[in-house]
């Protein structure tokens, strides 16, 4: 044990070291803070830096203070080494060896449009909040990046119909990717997935053979297309021709999705495996009841951003038809099945939280507003445990002031007080390393486990590492890890090795959308 005179106190033990000051505990556990978990001896410097004496050398723990703005500087010069391909799609990347930058090893993601959608629309925030001319231009590249994923798909021999985004790509003249798939694609249909669709080729070449791009787009692509692309048209494209090259964009995506019944649909014709909002497999197919909330916010989002971005009422046509003959609205007071805070889906969350921001704010039908306001509300009571900076600060833009009206009177739907204290709380917590350094909290005392009834999944069979602190909240983001906002916060173990460099969009995203809003001050 040792005490340093600011009034903190740092305890070794076999399992990391705990920090006490002010009233709260900190569990520095693992290689992102120590060289060995086993500590054996403990300095304290009178500028406040810890020193350890671990079983695997010496480390220390130093304080340097910095604000949000200058944290966010820190990722943004990171990122430039995740950016994969010419185009610059961000996802996380491989590191040769544990916590090792001078070495990168790039890799395609299911998900690179939505991850890079994502860090884009925090710089379209960025430059909506400060002018920087380098947010423009990163902006601007992730427009072209996501742009791109159209495009690619309408230039060779097998094309899908016009408007389809593709998942990512990889290099035409590397290995074909192709080559094996099918027999992985029919035993994932016979033992994970009975929907899983199985067709060649999965990744088709575009017609000058520079890249094979991946089909089978999910939901959660078009998610991250349709947050970016409106506020690119909003914040970042001043001229008309800029803001011309994201109505195309737009409305060549929307335009796929109306004309093939709510469904993207791939070059063999079929729907996509999740990219389906049909009125009949939301509201008929048993396969689908679960997806029911979340796809119909979906779409009425997607076509509320279209009608603001292209200024075409038929987008408000097709939503109004939707609402009135499919009760899509009704479907969307309830986004996911789940039962109270941790349980459920994680990922629907981040998917959720984009969905509701964009279709609150974009909509021009002011009872749907209302409507989606009181569901925007519950789901973010039941996130509000987690402490999600990028989800407090999408419900606090616009529910500052507002209210819900029922039968029995009207009442506020306020963000709750620590809204933005847990928001900021967050942002100050991350830790700078993004490296992917395990964590383990399963053991501690100090932590209250999730009951059976709020397992991820109702099928589970129950689980001893998952739950959160005593004051009701999950871990702080120093004492676990994760990639994007999509992983699970209420798991206490991350079994990681630090051979993967996490993007910082998540935090960037957060922090310029709550700056662009007003809700913190740069």
């Amino acid at each position: 044990m040792a005490a340093g005179k600011d009034g903190s106190v740092w305890f070794g033990t076999t399992r990391g070291a705990i920090r006490f000051k002010d009233g709260v505990w900190r569990y520095r556990q693992g290689r992102r803070w120590l060289p060995n978990d086993d500590v054996r001896g403990i300095a304290v410097e009178e500028n406040g830096n810890a020193w350890f004496a671990t079983a695997g050398g010496v480390g220390c723990i130093a304080l340097e203070p910095m604000t949000l703005a200058e944290k966010a500087s820190r990722y943004e010069k990171e990122m430039d080494l995740i950016k994969r391909t010419p185009f610059g799609y961000t996802s996380e990347v491989g590191l040769k060896r544990p916590g090792d930058k001078s070495e990168i090893l790039y890799s395609d993601s299911d998900n690179d449009g939505l991850w890079t959608a994502m860090y884009g629309a925090g710089e379209c925030f960025a430059y909506g909040a400060t002018k920087d001319p380098g947010a423009k231009v990163r902006a601007t590249q992730a427009f072209e990046a996501l742009r791109f994923l159209q495009k690619v798909t309408q230039t060779g021999d097998i094309r899908p119909p016009k408007g389809y985004v593709a998942r990512t790509i990889l290099p035409g003249d590397g290995p074909d990717p192709n080559v094996g798939r099918i027999e992985g694609d029919i035993e994932h249909r016979e033992k994970q997935d009975v929907l899983w669709k199985v067709y060649e080729p999965r990744w088709p070449k575009s017609g000058d053979g520079k890249w094979y791009w991946k089909s089978d787009t999910s939901s959660d692509e078009l998610d991250g297309h349709y947050f970016f692309y409106p506020a690119y048209y909003d914040y970042v494209a001043e001229t008309e021709e800029e803001k011309e090259r994201v109505r195309e964009v737009v409305r060549d995506l929307t335009d796929h999705l109306v004309d093939h019944e709510f469904n993207l649909v791939d070059h063999d014709g079929t729907p996509t495996r999740w990219a389906i909002y049909n009125p009949d497999s939301l509201n008929q197919d048993v396969h689908w009841w679960a997806e029911r909330g979340l796809k119909s916010l979906s779409m009425l989002s997607y076509l509320a951003a279209a009608e603001h971005v292209t200024g075409d009422p038929k987008y408000g046509v097709a939503s109004r038809e939707l609402i009135d003959k499919h009760h899509f609205h009704t479907n969307a007071m309830i986004y996911k099945i789940h039962f109270g805070p941790g349980s459920g889906n994680q990922s629907d969350d981040e998917m959720a939280f984009m969905c509701y921001y964009n279709l609150v704010k974009y909509t021009k039908d002011p009872e749907l507003r209302r409507r989606i306001m009181y569901s925007f509300y519950s789901a973010y009571l039941n996130e509000e445990p987690e402490m999600n900076p990028l989800f407090n600060f999408m419900y606090a833009a616009f529910g500052r002031d507002a209210s819900v009206k029922n039968p029995w009177g009207e009442f506020t739907i306020r963000p709750s007080e620590n809204c933005l204290e847990d928001a900021v709380e967050t942002l100050k917590d991350f830790p700078l390393d993004r490296v992917d350094w395990g964590h383990r909290n399963s053991h501690r005392l100090d932590l209250v486990r999730l009951p059976r009834q709020q397992a991820s999944e109702p099928y589970e069979p129950p689980r001893h590492n998952r739950g959160h602190r005593v004051n009701g909240k999950v871990l702080p983001v120093s004492e676990r890890y994760f990639n994007h906002w999509n992983t699970d916060p209420w798991a206490l173990d991350y079994g990681s090795d630090g051979t993967i460099l996490g993007s910082g969009a998540v935090f960037l995203l957060p922090y310029y959308l709550g700056l662009c809003h007003g809700l913190i001050e740069d």
